[in-house]
């Protein structure tokens, strides 16, 4: 059955919009628009050998037929991921509901209040588990947390010089793998060895985990304050749940305490999403990689939240950024902090204690039967010294039970909060050991104990019934503008549908439940999809083979990179180490290629937005011998098609380098033309934009990579085998949100995929033709057509008027809006992008609001409004100043119902314009008293 059902949903356009869209913008079809887009020379055509789209009744049967073929065994396998139970007010309220799964990264803050206080209560409850003074909100994975604060202690420490950093063998494989693959770039000398009775000379930072990959829980204060006495910062890796009952890391002097949130109510999910961490000290602060939430204020003096310090860094600082990271677990995040604040410090407590308490059971079961353990003191692992070790993991292997085999002589027992007393007594039953129970009393010792309290912030203590945390969740969405309230027409973010049917396979048993180490066999539903969406994405972009792995867009250019410099390195030339990047290029760019080891060369660009291929020829032909690849965005990151890609690749060819495209603009390419076949040799493909992924307030994201054939050996490998070049912490990266994505591929099919393409660049020229006469478009292709976006330039209203792009921004909000894309690629515009999802009557509700801003600009110029007390200057208006009294020159009704539209459905910004400037100057990075928000609420 063909999908046209789906396709027609998916489409915002039906056939008449289509025609007068067209008719619009002076095109007879759709076919002729994209001639007029496309350059001839790469409009390559439908040549994706995929099958037509199927209805959504069948696309769901396949994907439970696949969740069903893989196996939900019993695990006890541990190693960072355990088994949980997400609570149904939460599953329900967040996971389930696009009023938190479709909304962007809080830039505009005015209208993020309800993530970004959700936020902050994550660093909350990290900074009072860690006992550290500023947690970040958030991180990729465990592992690529620790690869962050390797790299955040060797900009740190300044006493001391050491190129060497220490790892404790008793660390998670796959973290040292990953702490591998971002060591080598840098030149970082990574050492593992057994850090008790070490003397750290001669390094500048030491891992350490507690407790440890075998489950050991020991005193770290020792070996901290010995490594201090070297100058050498410390960094633990903990988990968050076991520090309800053991000694924190600020508590043991550790300078960096990082981990992940998983098993707080998020599902393994055969390796993510889930929301890592990174908390410091405050001297620290300003070195931390990814987002920090700060409380700032408005303009009326009221608190209000707002990503702080480096947020933004990566597109400001770019080569010298503190990392590439600028995509989140922020979704991840937020269920985390839920699960904490519905349980709270007694509720967590007592799942901790409950956890350990079963994992006494198993190790006086396996003391009593005669065996030896290797620590007394554990929290919920146990690793058990047999010479036996394979042959019972194998026994529990045949009763679908997963173990963990440390060494051929050591077999590891992790138990959670999912696992019963069942599953207790069939592990034991399988490995032929007698069931005795613990005598229900935790065995730690006073030097590892917790004694600390935490969690002492009153939300984690109000909202323990159901009902009080349904009411916080709902009154925390509405502060927010999402996808299910209005367009969000971002540049280069692709804000699509999410569609349920899509949605409806992350919460399918078969997929959230599988842990990411459990044996291939037990995983033939997930290896199908796999082999499904990689087949999908070679024809997609005309690459030959792609890895699923990487978990974010930033973390695709990093595996993307070290593929191109893994290849130079087998042809000899280890000396190719320049990357050349536009000056329009994402700020991840720069930060991924100088991760990667690169020395970064900046290309100029033309008035019109392209690359100038006579600068870039003199600078590839300057750095010939020495070049790796060049970094470039097609379409352009100015939204158009660039004539000479071609002419590009090929200049970057002759000289020895290759190419590499960001895949951020893919949604303008799909059934038109492949990148793969028109000189690309590599890209990271953003499944959260052209593929449906939802952005989730600023994560999960997923940005595997495709690769022509020479590079292929080269992508990203197991990362629980040593220097594989692995990225993230499971092969897969956040295999449980792959389904959304084969399922949009799925149902749309090989016609359906290029009909959403063509629509985007429809709806992208018609917004472009319907602003043209009040706002310029600031770059256009030869043919005067714009990909799927577009830029429009505010300066020379600014310079009439004194109005910003960003005081159109906040006055959006008022019409219920979110803002384009602001003062990027270039400062003082706007970058719109509809996507092919919103309907004609949305769009035109859009260029309404812009056209009623430009004549509230008029009225600004002409005297009419004062310079600087006017509606957009003090945009956003909040309910509060519409029910007091009204201090200002123009009405209630000019200020908030600007048109007629929103007398029938209207959002009020829960704050005013916050100040940007106090909140760094006066950073604070924690829960503010409760009093405070429920005078906002």
């Amino acid at each position: 059955m063909m999908s046209d059902e789906f396709l027609d949903r998916h489409i915002g356009l039906n056939a008449a919009d289509i025609t007068a869209m067209l008719q619009a913008t002076g095109q007879n079809s759709i076919d002729e628009m994209v001639s007029k887009t496309v350059p001839e020379g790469i409009l390559f055509g439908n040549r994706m050998a995929l099958d037509k789209g199927l209805s959504e009744r069948d696309t769901l049967t396949l994907a439970t037929k696949l969740a069903g073929e893989n196996i939900i065994a019993t695990n006890f396998i541990g190693q960072g991921y355990y088994g949980t139970l997400m609570p149904s007010v939460i599953q329900r309220n967040i996971l389930e509901n696009p009023g938190w799964y479709t909304a962007y990264t809080p830039y505009q803050a005015e209208i993020s209040q309800g993530r970004l206080e959700m936020l902050l209560n994550f660093q909350q409850m990290i900074i009072d588990l860690t006992g550290m003074d500023i947690s970040n909100a958030s991180l990729l994975d465990e592992p690529t947390a620790a690869a962050e604060a390797m790299m955040m202690a060797h900009r740190a420490n300044r006493k001391n010089k050491s190129n060497k950093f220490l790892c404790d063998s008793n660390t998670h494989p796959q973290t040292i793998t990953i702490l591998q693959t971002r060591a080598k770039p840098l030149g970082i000398k990574l050492v593992v060895a057994d850090v008790q009775g070490n003397d750290f000379s001669d390094c500048f930072a030491v891992l350490l985990q507690s407790p440890g990959t075998n489950g050991e829980v020991r005193d770290l204060s020792a070996d901290i304050e010995k490594a201090k006495i070297q100058n050498v910062l410390t960094i633990v890796a903990c988990d968050l749940l076991a520090l309800t009952l053991i000694k924190t890391p600020g508590e043991m002097g550790a300078d960096i305490a990082i981990g992940n949130s998983q098993r707080f109510g998020v599902p393994m999910g055969f390796g993510g999403p889930h929301a890592a961490f990174l908390a410091t000290r405050d001297e620290f602060k300003r070195m931390v990689p990814g987002r920090i939430i700060g409380v700032s204020q408005d303009t009326l003096g009221n608190p209000a939240m707002r990503m702080s310090l480096q947020t933004r860094e990566q597109h400001i600082r770019r080569d010298k950024a503190n990392s590439n990271i600028c995509t989140a677990q922020v979704l991840l995040a937020v269920l985390a902090a839920a699960y904490g604040i519905y349980h709270g410090a007694k509720g967590l407590k007592k799942i901790a204690t409950e956890v350990h308490l079963k994992a006494l059971t198993l190790a006086k079961s396996f003391t009593e039967a005669g065996f030896t353990l290797v620590s007394e003191q554990f929290f919920d692992t146990i690793t058990v010294n047999t010479d036996k070790a394979k042959m019972l993991f194998n026994q529990a292997q045949d009763k679908g039970i997963n173990c963990r085999l440390l060494s051929d002589n050591q077999l590891t027992i992790a138990v959670d909060e999912s696992t019963s007393e069942k599953d207790l007594s069939a592990l034991l039953d399988a490995l032929i050991i007698a069931y005795v129970a613990s005598d229900g009393m935790t065995n730690f010792a006073s030097d590892v104990t917790r004694d600390s309290e935490y969690l002492t912030h009153p939300v984690f203590s109000l909202y323990h019934s159901e009902t009080e945390m349904m009411r916080y969740l709902k009154r925390l969405e509405n502060k927010d503008i999402a996808l299910n309230h209005s367009m969000i027409a971002l540049g280069s973010c692709t804000m699509k549908l999410n569609a349920a049917t899509q949605m409806y396979s992350i919460s399918l048993p078969g997929f959230s439940q599988l842990h990411p180490y459990a044996p291939i066999e037990q995983t033939q539903g997930y290896q199908q999809l796999f082999k499904d969406l990689e087949h999908a994405l070679c024809e997609v972009t005309g690459y030959d083979a792609v890895s699923l792995q990487p978990n974010a867009g930033s973390q695709g250019e990093f595996a993307g990179l070290l593929a191109i410099h893994a290849y130079h390195q087998s042809c000899g030339d280890t000396h190719r180490n320049i990357c050349l990047i536009p000056s329009s290029a994402h700020g991840t760019n720069p930060a991924s290629a100088v991760m990667a080891g690169m020395k970064v060369v900046i290309v100029k660009c033309d008035a019109s937005g392209n690359i100038d291929v006579d600068d870039l020829q003199e600078k590839a032909q300057k750095h010939a011998d020495n070049l790796s690849a060049i970094m470039v965005t097609y379409p352009s990151t100015h939204g158009v098609f660039e004539v000479q890609i071609q002419k590009i690749c090929e200049i970057i060819h002759t000289r020895g380098g290759q190419v590499y495209l960001d895949g951020a603009n893919l949604n303008a390419m799909v059934g038109i033309t492949r990148m793969g076949e028109f000189g690309a040799d590599v890209s990271h493909i953003n499944l959260h934009k052209t593929f449906a992924i939802p952005h989730g307030g600023g994560g999960p994201g997923m940005g595997p990579i495709g690769v022509k054939a020479h590079l292929a050996q080269f992508l990203p490998g197991d990362p629980l085998i040593k220097d594989s070049n692995a990225v993230s912490a499971a092969m897969y990266g956040s295999a449980s949100i792959l389904p959304i994505s084969w399922s949009y591929i799925k149902l749309l099919g090989k016609y359906g995929m290029q009909r959403s393409t063509e629509v985007a660049i429809v709806s992208a020229n018609y917004i472009a033709n319907e602003l043209k006469d009040y706002f310029p478009i600031l770059y256009r292709g030869e043919q005067g057509m714009v990909a799927h976006e577009c830029i429009i330039d505010i300066r020379p209203l600014k310079d009439a008027s004194g109005i910003t792009e960003e005081d159109i921004a906040k006055r959006l909000m008022d019409y219920g809006f979110h803002s384009p894309t602001m003062s990027f690629p270039v400062a003082g515009t706007l970058m719109i992008e509809p996507t092919e999802s919103e309907s004609k009557r949305e769009i035109d509700r859009f260029i309404i609001a812009m056209v009623s801003i430009h004549d509230e600009i008029q009225n600004v110029i002409s005297g009419q409004w004062d310079k600087d007390n006017n509606p957009l200057k003090n945009a956003p208006h909040t309910a509060l100043e519409m029910a007091g009294d009204w201090g200002y020159p123009y009405s209630r009704t000019t200020a908030l119902y600007p048109v007629e539209s929103l007398k029938q459905n209207k959002y009020f910004p829960p704050v005013k314009r916050i100040d940007n400037v106090y909140g760094d100057r006066n950073l604070f990075c924690s829960c503010i008293a409760i009093e405070a928000f429920e005078d906002l609420s």
